[in-house]
């Protein structure tokens, strides 16, 4: 890459994928480099009503922006790293992982009423299967709506008395400036995020010399991280959108702390461990957890308690 070239940085159109791509070009742009912000239409995009579970297996915030990079249409692409998933494409590296904003959920209710004081029968409203099933098993008696569309849309439809309440990233609230409109926060441990939630993704050709551009943005850290909880969800053959939730985060001595869960879609089922290792073994822990957690499905479930 020349000097004076401009890095393309391929993005998805919505306000929110627009910000993280601004976020990056600008982080590019303080360190001397000329960069084009190239916007990219997905699947996920085009199909706004469907469920994402409806839409295609995997991939469909991801394929067309992976396409361009093959392509030679951009030189980098930003994922939300929560919609990439886990299988390897010959040809591309996920180059970044830059610093990570809050991984947890948050509920906004349109009374303002926290998760516990909402009445019988509140509707909430997510596109997520993850959060439908932690929402139920903390209160089965709430009736979910499937809600697709971009954050704008979201709180549109809460507005408009569609639903109660909405459970939505923190960080995407954060991004687009709509924090103060978070009723409460819904984290670790009962309530676990998406794996990668909060984190951006830079995937690169593997072989292009961009990479050692996009490289100098990553948290080594963060980056050990996301690759213990994808480990996980590899190993649990679980998609993006699968019941299933997953945090990492690094200690003070280095040590890797993991927690995951599964469940049943109807949220009657959970199954939760965590464990610890060496940051240089986030890979295998991540593969370790998954087994520990099958291993626990295959037994009787204890009784436990509901409460948030």
């Amino acid at each position: 890459m020349t000097p004076s070239a401009s890095i393309r940085i391929g993005t998805r159109a919505s306000p929110l994928a627009r910000w993280q791509a601004q976020w990056v070009a600008d982080q590019l742009t303080a360190r001397g480099h000329a960069v084009e912000l190239v916007p990219i239409t997905t699947h996920g995009d085009i199909d706004r009503r469907s469920p994402i579970g409806d839409i295609g297996t995997t991939g469909v915030f991801t394929k067309e922006l992976q396409r361009a990079l093959l392509d030679g249409r951009i030189d980098v692409a930003v994922h939300s790293l929560k919609d990439l998933p886990t299988e390897e494409v010959p040809g591309l590296v996920l180059a970044a992982v830059p610093s990570r904003e809050s991984p947890r959920d948050a509920l906004i209710s349109r009374e303002r009423l926290p998760f516990a004081s909402l009445p019988s029968g509140a509707k909430i409203g997510t596109g997520s299967l993850r959060r439908q099933a932690q929402l139920l098993y903390l209160r089965p008696e709430l009736k979910i709506i499937p809600i697709r569309g971009n954050v704008e849309t979201r709180l549109r439809k809460l507005a408009d008395g569609e639903c109660d309440a909405l459970a939505l990233a923190e960080a995407g609230l954060k991004r687009l400036g709509f924090a103060e409109r978070i009723t409460e926060l819904l984290g670790p441990p009962q309530f676990l995020p998406a794996v990668g939630q909060g984190a951006l993704g830079l995937e690169t050709r593997t072989s292009d010399e961009c990479r050692a551009i996009i490289v100098q943005l990553d948290d080594a850290d963060d980056h050990a991280a996301i690759i213990a909880e994808r480990a996980f969800l590899a190993a649990m053959q679980g998609g993006c959108s699968a019941p299933i939730g997953a945090f990492a985060r690094i200690g003070s001595d280095k040590t890797l702390h993991l927690e995951g869960v599964w469940l049943s879609p109807d949220g009657n089922e959970r199954v939760a461990a965590a464990l610890d290792a060496p940051q240089s073994e986030a890979a295998e822990l991540g593969r370790r957890l998954a087994e520990e957690i099958k291993k626990r499905r295959a037994r009787p479930l204890a009784p436990s308690s509901n409460d948030l």
